[in-house]
């Protein structure tokens, strides 16, 4: 999770220990470490990914909340699962344009995207499921199942995406030498 610039030495003076040694540095698309936000991430594919999730979770919510439903028990479990999954979504996703994650290192944060992609994503698919099967054909209901079976597909990519770029990243480096 590199963004932003790099100190590059590019030698050091035994000369004089005063003196501090030159430095170099590289920039990139994504800003300097002295930004407050990480512009680049706003119109990177999983910053973009996230804002869709976030948008289709709270569309499938409004349309479960503000329909009448018999079963309370389905319902209340596929709104509170949508919930959550925006909160840590919309959590994950100021951890990225603020950059908490350079600061907080004790955290693996990959790790833990990851753990809540696969609990958030398992426990949206069976909301939905029950959602869409307890709809009996009322309008609301099955826009909020279809926008939660949405939001899964969702968090299935995101997921894959993730997952198969720290798997790339890991298998290359490790036989460059």
């Amino acid at each position: 999770m590199s963004h932003g610039a790099r100190v590059i030495r590019t030698g050091v003076s035994s000369g004089d220990p005063a003196a501090p040694p030159p430095v170099t540095v590289a920039s990139s698309s994504a800003g300097s470490d002295a930004e407050l936000m990480d512009g680049g991430y706003f119109r990177s594919c999983a910053g973009m990914l996230k804002v869709a999730q976030m948008i289709s979770l709270l569309i499938g919510f409004i349309s479960v909340n503000n329909s009448s439903w018999t079963d309370y028990s389905a319902y209340s479990f596929f709104q509170i699962v949508t919930m959550c999954d925006l909160v840590m979504i919309l959590f994950f996703y100021i951890m990225h344009i603020f950059r908490v994650y350079r600061k907080l290192t004790c955290v693996s944060w990959p790790l833990a995207e990851f753990l809540h992609y696969l609990i958030g994503t398992i426990l949206l698919l069976i909301g939905s499921i029950v959602a869409a099967a307890k709809s009996y054909n009322i309008t609301g209901l099955v826009a909020g199942a279809t926008f939660g079976f949405l939001a899964t597909i969702l968090c299935v990519i995101s997921m894959w995406s993730s997952y198969k770029v720290s798997c790339i990243t890991q298998s290359t480096s490790k036989y460059r030498a």
